[in-house]
């Protein structure tokens, strides 16, 4: 697969058509991966007949199954949700719309985006294009899979405590979590108010610098959106200079040493091209994922109050009204999101919100001083992204601390506000591996470029998904 502006010369030459690349990407969806919950051939190729000019003109675009396409159903991967089909397009749908950019389907994802590893689906797991036994990460499994299996050239998935960058570290691509208010909001369904994020998950860090062009920017729509000027992103000039790393040494305790390895090679590559690394402490870390877990179980509990059966959605008859919505939801939701329900509901009960809510929003704070505080001396940290490579599915399921150890390293972001990246480290045995940038607030683009420097410098190019056309 090329890239998109790759592409993009070739339809201007002529040597290929926006049309043969839609059906070369629909060609390429396997269904036995479970990637896709909704594919939109039909709707892509009404789109295509419009003809629209922009930065992502003709590029088959995979959309997790959170953000809302007008006309297109919305499941979250949950029954609550059936027959649910949205009567308008969230923003950042409109503005890839705008620049000319195909929807080929809807991903799979953990239902609501409650999972590490996309099994927790009501349309079933999503497995990992290297290896079919694995998972593919989650909760924007199915975008990332929609990637690296060819059947989008990039895809948009939400990330809460890290799952548009956990997934990119298990298949082998980029995956950012932007800002918190750098991208819209509006139009995704909500897990965790304060943590969601639309994030992008692409083959390389110019595609990913394209799409944010796109999608960043002030929306009057949403509240939490930020009025600070986007960046030219893919503008190569004004690169930062004497970029200094920092290396938290909390985050590379409980890994694999393979995966330690793997990042300490990126680290060696980029002392060869002058950029220093300086040793730095986190030490709220270990308070990433209980602080994590109480902030957004609660917040989930608040916002899927209103799957209640009656508005809309599935809908139980019940003996009375609430009857009918304890019926529907107990049919609706899978036991992973009952029970963040009930200690979300709990942390917020009246006995229990100072002893847990309010703790964690202050734990929260210092957590986001103390990056503050390191991010002053270094202009970015790196970090693994996960502490191993793709587990088997199944093998977590029924154990929710092991499940949630990912997390301990991509949460903080979240609680922070911070932008990160995810990009590949290299290989381990037959399965990728990432390594994570984390960095100041609306320094996306300082972070993206670190990622062009090493992909040009140790380049990964290990996609399936090939065909003789490129």
């Amino acid at each position: 697969m090329k890239t998109i502006l790759e592409y993009q010369e070739q339809f201007k030459k002529q040597e290929i058509t926006p049309l043969s690349l839609l059906e070369r990407s629909l060609a390429n969806i396997n269904p036995s991966l479970n990637a896709y919950i909704t594919v939109t051939e039909e709707f892509a190729r009404k789109e295509l007949k419009k003809d629209k000019e922009g930065k992502l003109k003709g590029i088959p675009i995979a959309i997790k199954d959170n953000i809302n396409i007008k006309g297109i159903p919305t499941t979250c991967a949950s029954n609550v949700l059936k027959g649910f089909v949205p009567p308008f397009s969230a923003t950042v749908i409109e503005r890839i719309e705008k620049n000319g950019g195909i929807f080929t389907g809807k991903t799979n994802l953990d239902e609501f985006g409650m999972g590490s590893s996309t099994e927790r689906s009501f349309y079933g797991p999503t497995k990992n294009p290297f290896d079919p036994t694995k998972v593919p990460g989650g909760s924007s499994g199915g975008s990332a899979v929609a990637v690296a299996s060819g059947s989008a050239v990039i895809s948009l998935g939400s990330d809460t405590g890290g799952s548009v960058r956990q997934p990119a570290s298990y298949c082998g691509l980029v995956g950012l979590k932007p800002t918190y208010g750098r991208v819209s909001r509006y139009g995704l369904v909500a897990f965790g108010s304060s943590l969601d994020q639309i994030g992008i998950i692409g083959r390389n860090a110019e595609d990913v610098e394209i799409m944010l062009e796109v999608i960043a920017g002030y929306d009057p729509k949403d509240s939490t959106s930020s009025d600070k000027e986007v960046d030219d992103y893919h503008n190569l000039e004004k690169r930062p200079k004497n970029i200094k790393i920092g290396i938290p040494e909390e985050y590379f305790k409980q890994i694999d040493s393979e995966v330690y390895s793997s990042v300490m090679e990126i680290k060696k590559a980029l002392e060869k091209e002058n950029i220093t690394f300086k040793s730095v402490s986190l030490p709220t870390t270990n308070y990433i994922i209980p602080t994590y877990q109480v902030i957004s179980y609660a917040e989930a509990s608040s916002n899927l109050a209103r799957y209640d059966g009656v508005r809309y959605g599935l809908r139980e008859k019940g003996e009375d009204f609430h009857d009918t919505i304890r019926k529907s939801r107990d049919k609706g939701f899978l036991p992973e999101v009952k029970r963040r329900i009930l200690v979300g509901t709990f942390v917020l009960s009246s006995e229990a919100i100072a002893e847990y809510y309010e703790r964690a929003d202050l734990i929260r704070r210092l957590i986001t001083e103390e990056f503050n505080e390191v991010l002053k001396g270094v202009d970015c940290l790196l970090t693994p992204a996960t502490p191993t490579t793709a587990f088997p599915i199944g093998e977590r399921t029924d154990d929710s601390i092991r499940m949630h150890v990912p997390d301990r390293l991509t949460a903080g972001a979240n609680l922070a506000g911070i932008p990160a990246v995810v990009a590949p480290a290299g290989m381990i045995g037959k399965l990728p591996i990432g390594y994570q940038l984390i960095g100041r607030p609306f320094d996306e683009k300082n972070l993206l470029s670190i990622v062009r420097l090493v992909e040009k410098i140790a380049p990964f190019k290990w996609f399936l998904k090939e065909d003789k056309n490129g």
